[in-house]
């Protein structure tokens, strides 16, 4: 199965805005390398179409996730007890560092287990909730 992405280099630790395309494993590893960094950012959809497109920001064990479901509609995937509701959560997003309320933050494996559900399903999963933006 093949996908497009886009990702922190993970030996600059800049984010790199060209889309590649792979399979799963290559995304994967790719993954694995920002995980031993403590952190990253990246951008996936599949093949064919431009949305739904998923993003990942991660820190410090902590992740958020963006779901685009088209050009104007964006949700953020809720984190159910990850951080505090009051908590503040930084993650990267692209060459940034963004700050999110707790209720949306999650582990990083939940969160990689919800990337790797929408690469290989296409879709983010009707088991989650989302808060529209």
């Amino acid at each position: 199965m093949r996908v497009l992405w886009t990702a922190t280099d993970p030996k600059s630790g800049r984010y790199a805005a060209i889309e590649r395309s792979s399979d799963v494993a290559e995304l994967a590893d790719h993954f694995t390398a920002l995980r031993s960094r403590g952190r990253g950012y990246l951008e996936v959809r599949r093949p064919g179409s431009e949305f739904p497109l998923l993003t990942l920001g991660f820190q410090d064990g902590q992740a958020v996730i963006h779901l685009f479901s088209d050009a104007e509609r964006s949700s953020l995937l809720l984190g159910y007890g990850a951080a505090g509701a009051d908590a503040s959560v930084h993650v990267p997003v692209m060459d940034d560092v963004a700050v999110f309320d707790g209720d949306v933050a999650l582990s990083v494996d939940r969160a990689w287990a919800t990337v790797r559900h929408f690469v290989q399903a296409g879709s983010p999963g009707e088991l989650y909730e989302w808060r529209e933006l």
